[in-house]
């Protein structure tokens, strides 16, 4: 690996933010196949490649709206007509919060020995190359996930099958905020040392 690469590599990994606010401009599918790519090269224990995704994109994006709507409405309680109306219509606009959202979810391997925990880490591996790329390529992406990605209607709304589990939903644009600076404790206070080194 030469030293540009190395040091870009750095740079990525301590630079990368996630960007919650991004302009409407929309982003070109050569650049959002860089970002499946990046996360196509996750490691994968036994080689499962158990990561999947649905790109949604201009009124694509109504499937997950659709979805965040009809959870929210499950969970209104006593709200009537038009404040359901209203609530359906609040959630629905978040699925709208980029002009590209990428649905990442876990389909593990049936493989005797293949265990879900790991399949599960090499879904969540996949994402964080995509959030890499994604600030290599001058992109802004955040990470979503919360109550609502884990509920029964959001796995009906991809096509989920019934042992598959969403991992993320990964907003996509050109960034519309300032970047903030990272901060990270020191790692020093989180690694214990066993040996000689």
């Amino acid at each position: 690996m030469s030293e540009t690469t190395s040091e870009s590599v750095w740079e990525a990994i301590r630079g990368r933010r996630s960007v919650g606010r991004v302009k409407s401009d929309p982003v070109s599918r050569k650049l959002v196949e860089r970002l499946l790519d990046a996360a196509n090269w996750a490691p994968s224990h036994h080689g499962t490649e158990p990561w999947r995704f649905v790109v949604l994109t201009g009124k694509g994006r109504s499937v997950l709206g659709e979805a965040y709507a009809d959870i929210a409405a499950e969970n209104a309680g006593s709200a009537d007509a038009e404040q359901l109306a209203s609530l359906r219509a609040k959630q629905a606009a978040k699925a709208f919060r980029a002009p590209v959202v990428i649905a990442a979810y876990v389909s593990p391997s049936a493989q005797p020995g293949i265990s879900r925990a790991e399949e599960f880490a090499a879904a969540h591996a996949a994402v964080q190359n995509m959030l890499l790329a994604a600030h290599a390529l001058g992109l802004g992406a955040i990470w979503r996930s919360g109550e609502p990605m884990y509920h029964a209607r959001m796995k009906q709304a991809f096509g989920l099958a019934e042992h598959e589990e969403m991992v993320g939903l990964i907003y996509v644009g050109y960034p519309d905020m300032a970047i903030p600076e990272g901060r990270r404790k020191p790692v020093a206070a989180k690694t214990r040392w066993i040996g000689d080194m």
